[in-house]
């Protein structure tokens, strides 16, 4: 099983949001999601995980090195809605990942409301990325 992903971006916050099963055959397909909001946007990131249904520990590790790519680029990574079969544990060199409860949290943290229009928005997603979700 793998993941479907689709990213927006409105001026400086980006959410990138993941569905599916966040596992060793997954990682790729997330690095490459990453490698697009690194290429696409500025500002903080926040990680939509309310669609996944688990991760693995190598999809852990996927989001402890997406944290890093980050802040490398000089932008944050947060997460919202981690699954509940487990917590995130980065290693002592990774930059802090901040853990919202959900999405709507974390849209809140940035001044930004749930069903509010975004203004100037960009979205990119894969193919099998569900059309009638609720956009940012």
């Amino acid at each position: 099983m793998t993941i479907e992903w689709r990213y927006t971006v409105e001026q400086d916050l980006g959410v990138l949001s993941v569905s599916g099963y966040l596992g060793p055959d997954a990682v790729h397909r997330f690095a490459g999601a990453v490698g697009w909001v690194v290429g696409r946007g500025r500002g903080p990131v926040i990680v939509d995980l309310t669609g996944l249904r688990g991760w693995s520990a190598e999809g852990q590790v996927a989001i402890t090195e997406a944290a890093r790519r980050l802040a490398a680029a000089g932008r944050a990574l947060e997460l919202a809605a981690i699954p509940a079969d487990g917590s995130l544990v980065p290693d002592g060199d990774c930059p802090p990942i901040p853990v919202h409860p959900d999405r709507a949290g974390a849209l809140a943290a940035h001044g930004t409301r749930p069903g509010e229009p975004m203004k100037g928005r960009h979205e990119w997603r894969t193919t099998g990325w569900r059309t009638d979700e609720p956009r940012a």
